[in-house]
């Protein structure tokens, strides 16, 4: 039964990641609201060797900017450098979210 229940939670987390990624790729969403400054986060140990830090960010909801948590990950290959997400200004159209990749 607990080998069930951690695939059965490996694979709706790895579809709701790919559906999330579909849907990020798309046309970007503008927002008139300037991000709020990030918030310094308390780094806790990494919970092994090879993880790397991918800090947190404030995501548009809709209606209000909220704050997303960083987290430790592994990275997909071997020596990979995360390259984090940013707000980026259209001088037309507002604000702009830039995903985060491993590059």
């Amino acid at each position: 039964m607990r080998r069930f229940l951690g695939s059965t939670l490996l694979g709706a987390t790895v579809l709701s990641g790919l559906l999330y990624a579909a849907s990020a790729s798309a046309v970007p969403v503008y927002v008139k609201i300037a991000p709020p400054a990030p918030i310094a986060e308390v780094k806790v140990v990494a919970p092994g060797p090879g993880y790397v830090w991918v800090g947190g960010y404030h995501r548009w909801n809709g209606t209000a900017y909220v704050w997303v948590p960083g987290r430790w990950a592994l990275p997909p290959h071997g020596h990979k450098v995360w390259v984090a997400g940013h707000w980026k200004h259209h001088h037309a159209n507002g604000y702009y979210w830039v995903e985060g990749h491993w590059r």
